[in-house]
């Protein structure tokens, strides 16, 4: 077993020596194929800086796209052909650090990239089967593609990165509208979902690389969390006024923010005891009281539905028009005792001159008022509604 393993890292020493030289005569872009091949290469140790900083001066704003899609280019290359999850994994933590760290056109020619030509970070299938430990390492890596693949996911739904916010203060969660929030939070819980399960097992748990890569991870849990924190608050603050169908979804977000909490606090504890932890100040995790939770099921209950608000919305107002009035019965016929007076007979006409009859006196009826059917009915009485107030699971300020 020991001389397979020395002899897979000679071959991938003689590969990535291959690599640089082919790159040196043939590339265009000799010095940015260096520094991929040499960041990403079959040594298990974290990218050196100074390669990773190479690429960063290649994907900056000053920098034709043109140069930034190849680097892309480079990097998805380097992920598609290699078996080995060493050269795999170095490639996505370069990724991630410039997505962290670098320009965002990085991040725009990234999702660009995945458009025009596929998924760079689909590793749904990678498998290194050298060693029973390249099996544990191998599923890190799957888990680790899969959150970057989210994170760019969110970011196409915020149209922002979450990271890129400052340390302190509050989240742009805290001061979305309601129909930004029920979209918003969703996608931030999905990517804090995929976040906790890079949760490492079996033999990754001790692996140097993956604690350095799963250190980056850490890093995001924090102002995301702090992100979903302060939209729960917001959430809170606005679900007592929403209709049914936002109710609904909300308290759907609400109750995934608990477990995700209870989740968090566990994967936090497993991260307590690497060494990465040393660098890192965790915070307090707290459940929200079932009591509050039962008080919001109970308003989606009696929640006022779309279509019974628009109706009340549509309702003129007394201001514009004047108050209904009460209706009314129609009033009895009035009669006056000249009305009982016999009418008088007309007279027999003679046949020789065949008079006309004389027409009769048309009997006009006094007639009751109409019911006045355009009068307003009176608005139905507006619903109470008790507005709680929100409950924040965590104190601000612990966010690094």
């Amino acid at each position: 077993m020991a001389s397979q393993q020395s002899i897979r890292k000679a071959l991938g020493a003689i590969k990535d020596s291959t690599k640089v030289g082919l790159a040196k005569v043939n590339s265009t872009y000799k010095e940015l194929d260096i520094a991929v091949v040499k960041a990403t290469n079959h040594v298990e140790c974290p990218p050196k800086e100074k390669h990773v900083r190479m690429i960063f001066l290649a994907t900056s704003a000053s920098r034709l796209r043109a140069d930034v899609a190849y680097c892309i280019h480079a990097l998805a290359r380097r992920i598609a052909k290699t078996h080995n999850w060493t050269v795999a994994l170095k490639s996505m933590m370069v990724i991630h650090r410039t997505l962290r760290e670098g320009d965002p056109t990085f991040r725009e020619e990234l999702i660009n990239y995945g458009r025009n030509r596929g998924h760079i970070l689909n590793l749904s299938n990678f498998k290194d089967d050298s060693s029973p430990h390249a099996w544990d390492y191998s599923a890190w890596v799957r888990t680790y593609a899969l959150f970057l693949e989210e994170r760019l996911e969110c970011f196409r739904v915020l149209k922002y990165d979450v990271e890129s916010e400052r340390p302190t203060g509050h989240s742009r969660t805290r001061e979305l509208d309601t129909v930004e929030l029920l979209e918003h939070l969703p996608a931030l819980q999905q990517l804090l979902f995929r976040l906790m399960g890079c949760q490492p097992e079996g033999a990754a748990i001790s692996n140097y690389v993956i604690q350095a890569a799963l250190g980056l991870v850490l890093k995001e849990s924090f102002k995301l969390y702090r992100a979903i924190n302060d939209g729960i608050i917001n959430l809170v603050d606005k679900f007592f006024e929403m209709q049914r169908h936002d109710a609904v979804k909300a308290l759907e977000i609400y109750k995934r923010a608990g477990q995700q909490a209870e989740r968090l606090s566990d994967f936090y504890e497993v991260c307590k005891g690497l060494d990465l932890a040393r660098s890192f100040q965790f915070p307090t995790l707290e459940q929200p009281p079932q009591s509050f939770l039962t008080t919001m099921e109970d308003y989606v209950k009696e929640a006022p539905r779309a279509g019974a608000t628009l109706m009340l919305k549509n309702e003129p107002e007394y201001g514009e028009r004047s108050p209904p009035r009460a209706l009314e019965e129609p009033a009895p016929p009035s009669y006056k005792e000249e009305d009982y007076e016999e009418e008088p007979k007309a007279s027999v006409p003679v046949p020789e001159k065949e008079p006309e009859p004389a027409p009769e006196p048309a009997v006009v009826e006094p007639m009751g008022n109409l019911l006045d059917l355009d009068s307003d009915l009176p608005n139905a009485s507006a619903l109470e509604e008790a507005n709680a107030l929100a409950l924040a699971i965590i104190p601000d300020g612990w966010w690094v």
